[in-house]
């Protein structure tokens, strides 16, 4: 291989790795939409649901084909010998069937019970929708929340760089004392903090998020929208309510809970009652001394069909035991209906107090932070001509910068709380 083809050759793959670790590298930017979206398909407790129903499935099969006749072969093939060295073959063949034609209504109660069942798991998966999608909501926001601080915060740390500069300049021209730039670092120092502490906060909760959507790229961020609505009107809290005791997927679970409860009762009074099973046999046999094979076969076939009767007369108390038990399963099942109805109500109750509290709260923090902000504006201009003593202008940046915190946390909760609210009355969740 000559130098020129060489290095020819390490240009090219220098070049492949470098574009690879930039693909690897690229930020991942989804909006709150795509990420529902993927945690829907991706998210670990979800699938594993998804497989809870395949189950559910499988055994609505296996109880639908208890209501047929089953069939079963057999063959058997022996090789006899005799004192006298004599060896011939024989064989037995046969077709078995049964088929119960009445059990109590056991069988038809154990096929609408698994179709319950069945409904149950589903709605079971979009209970755990609707949980995913809030939490993610949550940290959506969260992180929404992060970002607005860490520009605020941002803006803050360069004004008191610039702040810093301009002390340092008067200093030197002798206008102001050394305590004063002290004074002016030390709350540089303060914002970068708080600055850093924002940071991190974002890194947290994107790794919260992350966690959710089990997503293992370390360069995902989210898209910030172009507004965030913390302001609308609130529907009333009876009809919320109302929609949700309808819709709700906990609430129909709780209701299909009480009827697969009843259908086991109805299981169980089936012990009470008699069992009739048909069975049929059809089958011949050859012995290899005799006339030949198919004639043997064919003067040995014989049939036989048969009814068989079952009557429980003395259980040991068995049927007792199961219907009691199924009528305590149906009074568990009614109190956990009604304990999940309570709970829902009392939740979206709660959210409807939160958005009302949270809606009130971001007004006054809206008017603070304005008035703040307008006054800490006209205090950095005084700062500048030097016509305001630090202390006053530290502590108008303090409160500028508290009623700022106040305000972007009030705003992105007040939109928090609209969107849990609207969630529970089936409004899809949408920023």
């Amino acid at each position: 291989m000559t130098k020129k083809t060489f290095f020819l050759f390490l240009s090219c793959l220098i070049s492949g790795m470098t574009a690879f670790s930039q693909d690897s590298l690229s930020v991942v930017k989804w909006d709150l939409q795509t990420c529902l979206d993927y945690a829907k398909k991706n998210n670990i407790q979800v699938n594993s649901a998804r497989l809870s129903q395949q189950t559910s499935q499988q055994e609505l099969i296996l109880s639908k084909g208890s209501a047929l006749p089953n069939l079963y072969g057999s063959a058997t093939q022996y090789v006899n010998h005799y004192h006298n060295e004599a060896v011939y073959g024989s064989g037995n063949y046969g077709l078995t069937s049964s088929w119960t034609l009445y059990q109590g209504g056991y069988i038809k109660s154990d096929i609408q019970q698994k179709n319950v069942e069945v409904e149950r798991v589903n709605l079971s998966i979009l209970q755990q929708v609707n949980d995913l999608t809030l939490q993610i909501t949550q940290y959506y926001l969260n992180i929404l929340l992060d970002k607005e601080t860490i520009v605020y915060q941002q803006n803050v740390v360069a004004t008191s760089k610039a702040q810093v500069e301009q002390a340092k300049k008067r200093l030197d021209a002798g206008s102001i004392a050394q305590k004063d730039v002290a004074q002016l670092l030390a709350q540089l120092a303060n914002d970068k903090y708080t600055l850093v502490t924002a940071e991190n906060a974002q890194r947290q909760d994107l790794i919260s998020l992350k966690q959710l959507l089990q997503l293992s790229a370390t360069t995902f961020d989210v898209i910030t929208p172009d507004t965030i609505i913390s302001k609308k009107a609130v529907d009333n809290l009876l009809n919320v309510q109302q929609t949700a005791l309808m819709d709700r997927p906990e609430v129909r679970n709780g209701e299909l809970y009480v009827k697969s409860a009843e259908f086991g009762l109805q299981k169980a009074n089936s012990g009470y009652l008699p069992t009739l099973t048909a069975s049929g046999f059809a089958g011949s046999s050859y012995q290899g001394a005799g006339s030949g094979y198919f004639t043997q076969l064919n003067n040995g076939f014989n049939q036989q069909v048969g009814l068989s009767l079952s009557i429980p007369i003395f259980t040991r108390k068995v049927n007792q035991v199961n219907r009691a038990e199924a009528k305590i399963n149906i009074d568990q099942a009614k109190l956990s209906l009604r304990d999940t109805k309570t709970t829902l109500t009392l939740t979206i109750e709660k959210a409807y107090i939160n958005v009302v509290n949270s809606q009130n709260q971001y007004d006054a923090a809206a008017e603070a932070f304005k008035y703040n902000q307008e006054t800490y504006r006209v205090a950095n201009e005084q700062l500048k001509v030097g016509i305001v003593n630090m202390v006053d202008f530290l502590q108008q940046k303090s409160l500028y910068t508290q009623a700022l915190q106040q305000y972007i946390q009030a705003k992105y909760n007040a939109a928090l709380t609209i969107e849990i609210y609207e969630f529970y009355k089936g409004t899809p969740v949408k920023l």
